[in-house]
């Protein structure tokens, strides 16, 4: 159905990473669950009304709050299409990422609520009353809500929207809720014993995981995840790409929401070559970087003695001491300052993130590994954290 009704409204519909095509998807899905989910409370409402099932009714109002979670993230789409401004210029994307955590909430709240009118029908247990229309109507959700998890994930991969996937946990959430609601009538009809207050305390800790994975999942964006490593790599190999290049590092990733996304990094270039013909080399790969992963990009130059042997020599000794104290160390902006009595080594230290030694403690290492070897040499050395 997504694909039909995306074929009528969608221009160039199989576009999916364009961000305009991506939004109107997501407002489609969103219209289209708003739909299904009031369809479903009018048919419950009404059943309820007429056979006075309060369970029935209940369950209603559960599709009623499934409504408003579609809208929620119909109005995160929405309002992350709208253009930058001179109060937000890289744009509104994460306002999908928001709406996504609240679908999330939502969740969060519904197993909490099932948790606790579970245990309720534990300690004072009620006769499940089974009828012909309840276990249809019950069997129609199902389906429906299978179908909404199945098209919510599915479009929430295709176009990489957590606010789409949390949708399709909180529709999967439904159709468990659901079905262990039937199975719960089964066992009371044929062995006559209550395990709806049971069965309920599974489905919802079923139900409070899927919604810790999914706030997880969009929260994480807000808070600034590490990047994924297969993107970076396809960064390194787009810049290494041009034979004028000898290094990368200092990769930067800022998430600004899908589709907007921007890059920093530091190019090694020969110090020695012409600085224009580098400059307009840099443009290219920056324009190439923008065309290709669909990032803006920004790209400063670190020259660097490429040519000079003595200092590509010494640059690797001291590559190999510094791996020599932990492999996950790595240097970069390496330079030799030669003096009458003295050779100063300037160069950087990159520590992954929560290092087990601190800044200070690396630098002093570092620094007596090179000085035991190299009695003539000293240091001034950066430690810096690694963001990717």
């Amino acid at each position: 159905m997504i694909t039909i009704l995306g074929n009528l409204f969608i221009k160039n519909a199989g576009e999916y990473q364009n961000p305009q095509v991506r939004r109107m998807y997501g407002i489609v899905c969103s219209m289209l669950g708003v739909f299904l989910n009031l369809l479903l409370f009018l048919i419950k409402f009404f059943t309820g009304f007429i056979t006075g099932s309060v369970a029935v009714t209940a369950d209603a109002f559960n599709n009623l709050s499934d409504a408003a979670s579609c809208v929620i993230t119909l109005a995160g789409f929405r309002l992350a299409g709208r253009k930058p401004d001179k109060e937000h210029p890289f744009g509104h994307g994460r306002i999908e990422y928001v709406s996504g955590f609240a679908v999330s909430i939502l969740i969060l709240l519904m197993g909490l609520e099932l948790i606790n009118s579970s245990v309720e029908k534990i300690i004072t247990p009620q006769e499940v009353i089974v009828s012909t229309a309840f276990v249809l109507i019950l069997v129609f959700s199902i389906i429906v809500k299978l179908y909404m998890a199945y098209y919510n994930y599915s479009m929430g991969k295709k176009l990489d929207s957590a606010a789409m996937k949390a949708t399709a946990v909180d529709s999967l959430s439904d159709s468990a809720a659901t079905a262990m609601v039937l199975a719960s009538m089964g066992i009371a009809e044929k062995f006559r014993i209550q395990a709806d207050g049971y069965c309920g305390v599974l489905v919802a800790v079923f139900i409070l995981w899927a919604g810790y994975q999914a706030a997880r999942e969009t929260l994480n964006p807000l808070l600034g995840k590490k990047p994924d490593p297969e993107f970076i790599e396809r960064i390194h190999g787009i810049v290494m790409a041009h034979e004028e290049i000898v290094g990368v590092h200092d990769v930067i990733v800022h998430d600004y929401g899908p589709g907007r996304i921007m890059i920093s990094l530091h190019a090694e270039v020969p110090g020695e070559e012409d600085i224009y013909r580098l400059h307009d080399i840099i443009e290219q790969i920056e324009t190439e970087l923008d065309h290709t992963l669909g990032c803006e990009s920004v790209i400063h130059m670190d020259p660097v003695e490429a040519n000079n042997e003595m200092v590509q020599e010494m640059r690797k000794n001291v590559s190999q001491m510094v791996q020599a104290i932990d492999n996950a160390l790595t240097i970069h902006d390496f330079r030799m300052v030669l003096g009458e009595s003295r050779t100063k080594l300037i160069f950087d230290v990159v520590t992954p993130q929560e290092y087990c030694l601190t800044d200070q403690e690396v630098r002093e290492r570092v620094a007596k590994q090179i000085a035991e070897k190299f009695p003539g040499y000293s240091c001034v050395i950066k430690v810096e954290k690694e963001y990717i």
